[in-house]
């Protein structure tokens, strides 16, 4: 995210700190392609048998958010996979790891939501088109869990149920799945604009949005979190790219989450 920030600021001037940044991201990535989050090919999942495995949260395995993450940064920066090993390796573990419906589980926000944003996002930053067959089934999958009253919510309890839980809509996913559906290329979809509303509608009159939902995990098993500025940012993030790709008249988003 720093080295995003620091490229779309001003790419000359940081171009020493983004170019060592890139070659220790490239330096974490797994020999799957994927990347985790804290260690390289921590994978051995027999570990997480052992009797003190911290819940089995012993090890640190690759997954699509953080991969998707780290594919959004090259993806900025041009490393496409027709040219860069490193970006098809991982596109390729995102593209393996997507389930049959098109949804991708999640890691570090909750759950099948925050994955699939993480996903289309880094489908998109690697060029893959919106009219790609693996593109159109994560969009029709956060279409489909939408919530009647034009937001979304999930149920920490997908973690244990391994499937997708829904829960009353939220500032935080609501965000999370717009933001997805528009690096899907859906930014003129009908659910899209119902998820605009919804925001529009609840947020407060201080400003931001309240949410007292979980919305941050380590592990299915370990306690969820709940991070404040969450559901303050998330929501403002979604609803200026939705007036940005609206008033330019785009439906690509630009490389990057």
């Amino acid at each position: 995210m720093v080295l995003m920030a620091m490229h779309r600021a001003d790419p000359a001037a940081f171009a020493e700190a983004i170019q060592r940044g890139r070659d220790w991201v490239v330096g974490m990535q797994t020999a799957n392609g994927g990347w985790a989050s804290f260690e390289v090919d921590n994978t051995e999942l027999w570990l997480k048998q052992v009797p003190f495995s911290d819940q089995g949260f012993l090890i640190d395995p690759p997954t699509a958010d953080v991969t998707g993450r780290c594919l959004c940064m090259l993806g900025q920066s041009g490393e496409l996979p027709e040219t860069s090993e490193v970006s098809r390796r991982g596109l390729a573990f995102v593209l393996k790891e997507q389930e049959p419906d098109g949804k991708w589980w999640g890691q570090w926000g909750v759950n099948y939501t925050h994955g699939t944003w993480f996903g289309l996002s880094a489908l998109n930053s690697m060029g893959v088109s919106h009219e790609d067959p693996r593109v159109k089934r994560a969009v029709e999958w956060l279409v489909s869990v939408q919530n009647g009253d034009g937001g979304w919510g999930e149920d920490p309890i997908s973690y244990e149920r391994e499937c997708y839980v829904g829960a009353p809509s939220g500032p935080t996913q609501t965000a999370w799945a717009l933001l997805g559906l528009m690096a899907g290329g859906a930014v003129h979809h009908p659910a899209v604009g119902r998820g605009v509303e919804w925001l529009l509608r609840t947020q407060c009159d201080h400003g931001v949005w309240e949410d007292d939902s979980s919305n941050e995990c380590c592990a299915a098993r370990l306690p969820f979190l709940i991070f404040h500025g969450y559901h303050q940012y998330f929501p403002l993030w979604a609803l200026a790219r939705y007036r940005n790709l609206k008033r330019d008249g785009v439906t690509r988003v630009a490389p990057g989450i």
